[in-house]
């Protein structure tokens, strides 16, 4: 069986998210979201909203679980059995980043290989920093976040829309 997990803070989930979680569920048997519970970022949303959020988002996909780790990938993937690392990439400086850690995880457990998925190019442009930048300033998300994240994003801010 292959089960592969799709690390990432997800802070917020982007439709870019959205769009590689449902190409990866269709490669492999089992897809877990890791969720990594990163202490040193300062997030919009708590650990158990990301998480939260998606389950949601995530719930008609039968092969899809949604789980929270912190600390190392590879210890992670070693507790749920894992041996697929599911990274996207959306530029070429995307690949240099992610060659290094690809390579660093399959040095420490060699069973572990990475599969890069290029984004959609509709999505090549947005990360969850982006997302934030613009609700923080009241602009228009809804081309960049499923539509039921939405208003959770700008009440973050305390705006109305």
């Amino acid at each position: 069986m292959k089960k592969a997990i799709y690390p990432g803070s997800f802070d917020p989930v982007t439709n870019g998210h959205v769009d590689m979680i449902e190409r990866a569920s269709k490669i492999v048997d089992e897809l877990v979201v890791g969720v990594l519970n990163n202490s040193a970022k300062n997030s919009l949303f708590s650990l158990d909203e990301r998480v939260s959020m998606l389950k949601e988002i995530t719930k008609d996909m039968p092969n899809v679980t949604v789980a929270s780790f912190d600390g190392l990938l590879v210890d992670f993937m070693e507790k749920i059995d894992a041996t697929i690392i599911v990274r996207g990439l959306r530029a070429v400086t995307d690949f240099e980043y992610e060659l290094q850690i690809a390579q660093s995880n399959h040095r420490v457990n060699p069973k572990i290989d990475t599969v890069f998925l290029t984004t959609n190019v509709k999505y090549s442009y947005l990360s969850s920093t982006i997302v934030k930048e613009y609700a923080s300033y009241g602009g228009d998300i809804s081309h960049f976040v499923p539509p039921q994240f939405i208003e959770r994003i700008y009440d973050k801010y305390n705006i109305k829309k």
